[in-house]
């Protein structure tokens, strides 16, 4: 898209933003929210230091001494037997101390021959001993070296520990009840704010929604420039919602919003305001719109709003549903009594039928954006966007990829390209090329190949029938699509896969065309009973899928001559929208007999059809199917090359698969039976030949 906005003033416009409140490039943490356990963490760890460091000091002071620690009873012996010379008392806490007497030469004392010994005396035996140290003649001396801070340090150690120990199993709870910002914060909304350093995607990288970017960047050029709206009197929008199925791009446009606009952008999921507690969400709602206030002008992302944007009313039984209390407050702050001027809302949902009325009304979400599936334009430019960084081989043809995947979205597009790039860094090389997408392709559209799935050679010969009934009679009717591929090798949970490939994008279908896709869907079960006289399971689905479609083309779409342009029944609605419980049958028991009559009419006319088709092309039917049997995948050209009479090339096989043993030993042994009896008549008919020309 070539309609792109000045950005020239971006920075000056951020400039003006960052001196607002709460508004400092990214995200940050409300006031006083400090990181506890990080500060626990500290705590604990210095505190051990220091009491490692204590203990060590101690020890190695008591070791650097000498002196062995005795009994009272001991010290009595020594002190009775005139063995000491002279003694130091310590005085080491509030009533303690500690005895260090020198003998008058080394003596053993529990085994350990020293002359220092230690002993702790209380202080009421002081007074007492130092009577009988003067009588003995013993020199001493009182010494002050107190170590009560020790004694009070490892005495405040246990509780220490158990308040950082309370105080972390607070914080986990307070986490679990309102995120990891406390207990009393979790009436906060968890809005992100996205700044300014985060990874940019911009509107160069969203491709296939066209419409939905230039509404976007109306909405971005609104805030940058308003007054070029307001002098003819425009009014901002208020909000603007992106419906669309999965994977089509909704989250990625409001990335790529935050990326181009110069404004604060708030980021929330809808599952993000209801939690365990009453009033929480409302609550989370308020605090969004008020950081969105002090922001302004601010655009704020809710993606997947029908987790709180369902309708009111919904569901079983009574009781106060927080969802829908949610849900006022919404409306409220969006359109109330007080105008949020200069908030603007993008929301995102793929369930736009949930939405409450209120919620979609103008005045709240003035813009609603349809991001559907892109067209072939929208997956070539999807698939160029995301084949940018890829080395890409000559072969590679974007456009012939995005005609051969309709339908698809824009994730399954990028998982494609993902899966075609493994397949070539899985075979060393050095670019990507085509057969590497076809191979991407057909996994993604079909499901992976079950190669190691063990099929006996009867199931592989009546698959192959089947999907070339799908085939011939696809081709044999001009309002079908065209065949692109058929396979029998197991994909997915189907033993045989046929894929079609419409010509151009179509938005309604005919009567003749959803006959003719029941006609073709019917193929394999008249290819079965053609060729086998018999019937299996493997036309459940293509059963399934006819009924359904001839019941649509009946009750919903008018197509049924007898019973006219009419709708009969309503659509199964949930039971939590706020709608039916049940389904309403608004016709009579005979109109519902017609109803199946018709159906029944059209898949069985469908059947004989098919047969019809199949019968006047027996011959091709068996000459398709001994070629899908040998070859186990036919694409468009070869199929065609097969039905104008041309011989295909002969079957190249790898070296893997080649073994030992001859050409013929390397098929399969039905293969060889074929090529046997093919041979075989080739020889009848030479033989015939000379027997004429004999005559």
């Amino acid at each position: 898209m070539n309609n792109k906005l000045n950005m020239s003033d971006k920075s000056n416009f951020n400039n003006s933003h960052q001196d607002k409140k709460g508004f400092k490039g990214g995200p940050q943490k409300p006031d006083g929210d400090f990181d506890w356990s990080k500060i626990i963490r500290t705590v604990l760890s210095w505190g051990a230091i220091i009491v490692a460091a204590v203990i060590i000091m101690q020890v190695s002071r008591e070791s650097s001494s000498g002196a062995v620690e005795v009994t009272f009873d001991i010290y009595e012996e020594l002190l009775n037997a005139d063995k000491v010379e002279e003694a130091r008392i310590i005085k080491s806490d509030i009533n303690d101390f500690i005895f260090e007497g020198k003998l008058k030469q080394k003596e053993f004392i529990d085994n350990v021959k020293t002359d220092k010994f230690t002993v702790v005396l209380v202080e009421s035996m002081i007074q007492d001993q130092v009577d009988i140290w003067k009588q003995k003649g013993i020199k001493f001396t009182f010494v002050k070296e107190s170590n009560e801070w020790l004694t009070v340090l490892i005495s405040i150690i246990p509780w220490v520990l158990i308040i950082a120990v309370w105080i972390l199993f607070m914080r986990r709870m307070q986490a679990g009840a309102g995120g990891s910002r406390g207990i009393f914060n979790f009436g906060k909304s968890k809005a992100k704010l996205i700044s300014e350093s985060a990874i940019k995607v911009t509107f160069k990288d969203v491709a296939g929604a066209d419409e939905a970017k230039q509404e976007l960047e109306e909405i971005i050029e609104f805030l940058k420039e308003p007054s070029k709206f307001q002098k003819l009197g425009g009014k901002i929008p208020r909000g603007v919602l992106l419906l669309g199925p999965p994977g089509t791009g909704k989250t990625l446009l409001a990335r790529a919003v935050a990326g181009e606009a110069g404004v604060p952008f708030f980021s929330i999921s809808g599952a993000d305001f209801v939690e365990m507690f009453v009033g929480v969400g409302a609550s989370r709602v308020r605090d969004l719109f008020e950081q969105g206030k002090k922001n302004a002008p601010c655009i704020v992302f809710i993606d997947e709003i029908d987790a709180v944007g369902r309708h009111r009313g919904a569901g079983l039984g009574g009781g106060h549903d927080e969802r829908e209390q949610t849900l006022n407050a919404l409306l409220v702050e969006m359109d109330g009594f007080e105008q949020n001027s200069g908030v603007i809302i993008i929301a995102a949902t793929n369930r736009p039928d949930v939405l409450d009325p209120a919620l979609l009304r103008p005045g709240r979400f003035d813009r609603q954006v349809v991001v559907d599936r892109p067209d072939v334009k929208g997956r070539e430019g999807i698939l160029k966007v995301h084949t940018r960084n890829i080395p890409l081989d000559s072969s590679v043809n974007l456009k012939t990829l995005a005609k051969g995947t309709p339908g698809l979205a824009g994730a399954e597009l990028a998982n494609m390209v993902n899966e075609a790039a493994l397949l070539a860094a899985r075979k060393d090389k050095k670019k990507v090329d085509m057969t590497d997408f076809e191979e991407a392709k057909d996994k993604v559209m079909m499901g992976m190949e079950r190669k190691s799935m063990i099929i006996s050679e009867e199931e592989k010969k009546i698959t192959a029938y089947h999907e070339i009934g799908h085939v011939l009679v696809a081709k044999m009717i001009p309002e079908a699509d065209p065949v692109h591929k058929v396979t029998i090798i197991p994909r997915g949970r189907a033993l045989g896969v046929t894929t079609y490939l419409p010509v151009d994008e179509k938005h309604t279908y005919s009567k003749e065309y959803l006959e003719a896709t029941i006609t073709y869907a019917m193929g394999g079960r008249a290819a079965e009973k053609i060729v086998f006289n018999r019937y299996t399971t493997g036309a459940g689905n293509d059963i399934e899928r006819s009924t359904n479609l001839a019941r649509k083309m009946v009750c919903e779409w008018g197509m049924s001559e007898k019973l006219g342009p009419l709708a009969y029944g309503k659509n199964e609605e949930e039971i939590f929208l706020g709608r039916e419980i049940t389904r309403q049958t608004d016709y009579s028991e005979n109109t519902a007999q017609e109803i199946d009559s018709e159906i029944k009419l059209i898949v069985s006319g469908a059947m004989e059809r098919a047969v019809k088709i199949l019968k006047e092309n027996v011959e091709m039917l068996h000459k398709l199917s001994k070629e899908l049997l040998e070859r186990e995948i036919l694409d468009s050209e070869e199929i065609e090359k097969i039905m104008n009479g041309e011989e295909l090339p002969p079957l190249r096989r790898n070296d893997s698969e080649s073994g030992d043993g001859s050409d013929e030993a390397e098929l399969p042994e039905h293969v060889q039976k074929l090529i046997a009896e093919k041979e075989k008549r080739k020889e009848d008919k030479n033989s015939e030949n000379t027997d004429k020309n004999d005559r």
